[in-house]
């Protein structure tokens, strides 16, 4: 691939890279109003949300293959064509199950557009320069998810929720034009001989696709007592068991997982997997904890996490200029411990804390991410041949997005036990032998109930009912500050993998601007 436009080419790639990111969280805030709309349950509503991660999970290991078999540059301005078509049909979907199907198009558009960006990015760019394409790229994965909560509320509060659909057509016909225009193939690819492996499609649409639905749906369901967790786990299993042995016993397999014997690139998709737990887990939270403890609208909720995107975009800055001159394990150990830092500032949040505070948490780990994307990425493909580059990056993005899900899945259901939890911790203290208590009802009911003429029953039964109110909102309280503690941990957990990484790896100085 020719590279003397390589900073056009990069723009073209992340026009397509930053719409599918945005979109996966995008639509979160817009679901009650979509809701509404369609007269839908919450049950019905959120697969406006799973239908799009369990199509990104299917078609992300395949992007390798489908670029090959296709041709990059025919494949992605497919992608572009078809998610720009879907994002229209969605905005003016007349039924759910329609917008539906058209997120299903949307994530398996979208979710092959990623890796191809990154790969087209890495082949653009010589490889001393692999930290400045990577901190480009990062602008969109990092950036996205920040965005993406902020961009919609303020969409859907602003005009109505198709729009947050709608602004993706004039991005696309762009990314369109300048991919027709400046994206080409590199010589070495060539299409897969022999025939197609249908099983290999088969056991990866069967064992991500019931894997999406376990995590996105099962907290819903209260997980494994429930038979359609069941079924769907069971097949996720077998699945990926069997797609795993097909990979390594046919002869020209759909996904070549003998990536996965280069070490550096090893650690570096399992580093990724826990950076998308750390932060997607935390950027459900956050917004969670303010809109649902501190009453803040969509909009303001969005906005804590935005100052954090400015900070990832002036870390990348520098990190682009220091990956290949400073120590890959020293830039990421900075990441770590700053994301640690952030959450460990969460850890002492409670009804009272302002939204100062909470910004300031964002900010830290917006820079923290900045120094983890970028070295993690260039590490792990540094001993990638051009011909693996394709599969490396669908797998890579691949466990990037799961362990996002898991993120989320675990952190929810972490939420609501560790909320039972101290429930049951508070309301031990709620007995007439407790003086706080007996004194707590006492000022209510001779405050301002008895203006209301309740009699003296009523205004017993009104005081506990509020009693029990802050009860149980206490207990959500330190259920979220247990959540912030043990993603904590998980990013904690990433310091030791660092032995197994290269020192050093291609790189260079990103653009300031």
């Amino acid at each position: 691939m020719k590279t003397e436009n390589k900073y056009i080419i990069a723009f073209t790639a992340m026009l397509g890279t930053f719409m599918e990111v945005v979109d996966t969280s995008v639509a979160n805030v817009a679901l009650p109003h979509m809701a509404g709309t369609f007269s839908a349950g919450v049950d019905e509503i959120t697969w406006v949300i799973t239908s799009y991660l369990v199509a990104n999970a299917v078609i992300l290991p395949l992007t390798g293959w489908l670029g090959n078999y296709f041709g990059r540059k025919r494949m992605y301005l497919f992608c572009l064509c078809t998610f720009t078509l879907a994002s229209l049909g969605s905005g003016a979907a007349p039924s759910l199950w329609f917008l539906i199907l058209m997120r299903v198009i949307q994530g398996l558009s979208g979710g092959a557009m990623v890796p191809m960006s990154q790969a087209i990015l890495l082949e653009s760019f010589p490889k001393e320069e692999h930290g400045k394409a990577m901190a480009i790229f990062g602008v969109g994965v990092v950036f996205g998810p920040i965005i993406g909560p902020a961009l919609g509320g303020y969409i859907t509060d602003t005009w109505a929720w198709p729009w947050i659909f709608y602004v993706n057509i004039p991005v696309g016909i762009l990314a369109v034009l300048m991919g027709f225009l400046f994206i080409e193939d590199p010589d070495y690819m060539k299409r897969p001989e022999g025939s197609v492996d249908y099983a290999s499609f088969v056991f990866i649409a069967a064992g991500l696709g019931s894997l999406e639905v376990v995590l996105n749906r099962g907290e819903r369901y209260d997980w494994f007592d429930s038979t359609f967790i069941k079924l769907f786990a069971s097949t996720a299993v077998l699945g990926i068991t069997l797609f795993i042995w097909r990979s390594f016993t046919a002869e020209r397999p759909l996904v070549d997982l003998r990536v996965f014997k280069n070490r550096e690139f090893a650690t570096g998709t399992l580093l990724m997997f826990l950076l998308g737990f750390g932060l997607y887990g935390s950027f459900v939270m956050l917004p969670l904890f303010a809109q649902n403890m501190l009453g803040y609208t969509a909009t303001w909720a969005g906005l804590i996490l935005s100052p954090g995107g400015i900070a990832s975009l002036l870390a990348m800055v520098i990190v682009g200029r220091l990956v290949g001159k400073v120590d890959l394990r020293l830039l990421v150990t900075v990441g770590v411990l700053m994301n640690v830092l952030s959450l460990w500032l969460l850890r002492y949040v409670d009804l009272n804390v302002g939204f100062v505070y909470l910004m300031s948490s964002r900010v830290f780990q917006g820079f923290g991410l900045g120094f983890l994307f970028v070295p993690i990425t260039v590490a792990a493909y540094a001993r990638i041949t051009p011909q693996k580059m394709g599969t490396a990056t669908g797998l890579f993005n691949l466990l990037r997005n799961e362990g996002g899900s898991v993120g989320i899945a675990l952190s929810t259901t972490f939420l609501a036990q560790r909320s039972q939890f101290h429930q049951e911790r508070l309301i031990e203290h709620l007995t007439p032998f407790n003086p706080i208590y007996t004194n707590e009802l006492k000022a209510l009911a001779q405050g301002l109930f008895p203006r209301a003429g309740l009699d003296h029953a009523t205004l017993d039964q009104v005081s506990q009912g509020l009693v029990y109110g802050m009860v149980q909102r206490q207990a959500a309280a330190g259920a979220f500050v247990d959540v912030f503690w043990m993603l904590t941990l998980m990013f904690a957990a990433m310091l030791p993998l660092l032995l197994l990484l290269r020192g050093r790896g291609a790189g260079g100085e990103v653009m300031a601007h």
